[in-house]
Formats: C-alpha cells, structure tokens, sequence
C-alpha cells in the first residue's frame, strides 16, 4: 500500500511538472510582417527582455527535460528507500499494535471450565481491544454463570428423579417381602406405583419443556395472549375449589409472536403456581393488555409472604421456598417459575416478579409487540 500510494503521488508530481515550464514565454511580432517572431523572456517582475525566439526555445526545452529527468530519477531513488525502510518500521508499528491480541489469546487459551472465574481484565485506552477484552469477559461471566447452573440442574435432578425410584423400590421390596400380601393389598401397591410413575413423568414432561425454552424459537407464530388465557382458565383445577378461591380475568387483546404451545404452557404454569401457592379463600387475578407496543400476561395471588431477596431463587430449577408456600398440599418439583423464565427468554421477553405487601406474588410476562 506504500509503494502504490508513493508510486501514484510520483506519477501526478511527474506530470505536472513535465507540462509546466520555468518561465513565462510569450510570442510577439505582428501577423504577415518579414521579420522572425520573438518572445518576451520575464524571469522575474522586475526584468524584462526580448530575445528571439531560435535562440531562447532549444535550450530552454533541453534545460527542462534534464531537470524532469533528474527528478524522476531522484523521486525513484527515494521511493525505494522510503519503501525498504517501510517494511520494518511497518512490521514494528504492527507488532505493538497487536500485542494486545497476543495477550488475550494467551490468556483465552488458559481459561478452561475449571477456572471460568478467571478474567482478561485489560488495561489501557478505551480502543477497539479494550472493547474487545470487556466483551470476552462480558462472556466469561455468562459462560460462568451457565456453567454454574448447569451443574446445580444436574445435581437437582438427579435427586428428583432419584426420589421417585427409591420410593418405587421400597414399595415392590416391601409388597415382596410380605408373605401374607393379599389381593388387596397388592392392588393397592400396583396403584401407588401407577400414582409414582405419573408424577415421574409429570417431572420428565416439564424436564423437556425447560429444556425446550432455554433451546430457542425457531419459527414464530402471530397469536394472541387474551385467547391463551382464556383457555388455560378453563382447565379445571381442583385445588380452586378445595381453598375457595376467587378467581378474576380482565383479557384485553394483546398479540404477539411465539410458539402457541409454550406460551400456552408458560400461561397454565403461572396461572398453576398462582392457584397452588395461595391461601384459603383467597384470590387469583389474570390480567392481558398490550401497552407501549407490548404484550403483557400479569398474574397476581394472595398466599404467604415471600421476602424480597427469596424472589430471584424461585426462579431456578427445583428451588422452594419450604412449607409456607405447601398450604395447598402439592408439593410440587419447583420447575413452575422456571419453565416460565425460560419460555419468556425464548420470546425475547421480560419477566418481572414482585412479592405482594400482604403475600403471594405478581408476576408480569412482557412480550414483544407484532411490529417489533
């Protein structure tokens, strides 16, 4: 790139200077008159002189060409060495400017999964590799952060699904064991094991729909929060009637785009959360309304006070709050909150929960628009 930029700037300085000349000429002499034109030589302002013109052009183009010689030559000289003396201070100029890079490779390359808390931590300007390392270490702690999860939802489940095993186990060991077992009371063991198996797959189905939110959308569909609603809040639920709870709706439209399927679901788990974890005679409120161009699905409940600072576990995998929020009976695999995070992160949407003054919560998905 030097050389070609030298090259042009020779080229345009060889061709002015080869059209010009050193000093003004001009012609004078009258039209059809015998005598030779002669030129007016003005070597500067103050002098002036006439000569003719056979004695003044050969030497003056002669003079001309051996100075546009000289530069062309000379300008060649130096454009060589300028170019050979280019290359290492090119090379030095390079290497400074990419230490930086040597350094975060070097240090990226000792970051495993063992040691994700390590960061690059650059010093220096504000430029392009500052920028750089701040990402990378942006990534770092989420990959940090990922892993970490990762590791709690292997361990968390595989002592939820240790649960129901052992306890099926214990039931056939015992039944077995029993020499004097009758119909009935292997009947009864059959059915308890029938009643463990479904609540193991219950575990495994909401297992593959938070794995299935936390994979991503990969087609998109118009749909319609209020209608969603609408039919969650017709599946019949039990414990509605066993606590005598009040349960209110206020769906107004609100589209947005998603998979049906999971935003159906992400809706039956908050409305399934609200009604588990409630109070005796107390209330559920499903509200849908779109507002500054987005959707947004809000559930509120009464039910035993939850401090601040416990929000933020309720959204993990197999995270519970203990007894007070079992009023109900249903214990539950504390994958509801989780499953609803992991659907809106899909969506591209935000969740926020807040604990009520009084108790329970109030949960607000908030979807993108449809012309968002």
């Amino acid at each position: 790139m030097f050389l070609l930029s030298g090259t042009i700037v020779l080229a345009i300085t060889y061709a002015l200077f080869a059209g010009s000349s050193t000093i003004s000429v001009s012609v004078i002499g009258r039209h059809g008159s015998g005598a030779p034109p002669s030129v007016v030589v003005v070597p500067s302002p103050q002098r002036r002189f006439v000569v003719p013109t056979t004695r003044l052009v050969a030497p003056v183009l002669a003079e001309h060409n051996a100075d546009v010689g000289r530069l062309l030559g000379i300008s060649w000289i130096v454009l060589a060495l300028a170019t050979l003396a280019s290359v290492p201070l090119g090379w030095i100029a390079a290497g400074r400017m990419l230490s930086p890079l040597r350094s975060i490779t070097t240090t990226a390359r000792t970051i495993s999964a063992g040691n994700l808390h390590e960061r690059l931590a650059l010093s220096g300007p504000d430029d392009e590799f500052k920028q750089l390392g701040d990402t990378l270490d942006d990534l770092l702690g989420r990959l940090e952060a990922s892993f970490e999860a990762q590791r709690r939802f292997v361990a968390n489940a595989s002592h939820e699904l240790r649960t129901p095993l052992t306890l099926e186990r214990t039931l056939l060991q015992v039944a077995l064991a029993d020499p004097d077992a009758s119909a009935a009371t292997l009947r009864a063991t059959c059915e308890e094991l029938l009643a463990s198996g479904a609540e193991h797959e219950r575990l495994l189905e909401s297992l593959l729909t938070l794995a299935s939110g936390e994979r991503g959308l990969e087609l998109r569909f118009p749909l319609d929060l209020a209608r969603i609603a609408e039919q969650v809040l017709r599946t019949p639920r039990p414990e509605v009637e066993r606590l005598s709870l009040q349960v209110t709706s206020e769906l107004g439209q609100a589209p947005t785009f998603g998979d049906p399927a999971l935003v159906e679901r992400l809706a039956a788990n908050l409305i399934d959360n609200a009604v588990q974890h409630n109070l005796p005679a107390g209330h559920v409120s499903v509200r849908t309304e779109t507002h500054e161009g987005r959707a947004l699905l809000t559930v509120t409940n009464t039910g035993p006070v939850i401090p601040r600072d416990q929000v933020d576990r309720l959204l993990e995998p197999f995270q519970r709050l203990g007894a007070q929020r079992m009023s109900s009976g249903h214990e539950g695999h504390g994958l509801g909150l989780s499953i609803v995070r992991a659907i809106a992160s899909a969506h591209d949407a935000s969740l926020t929960v807040l604990p009520q003054a009084g108790g329970g919560l109030a949960v607000t998905v908030s979807f993108p628009g449809p012309g968002a």
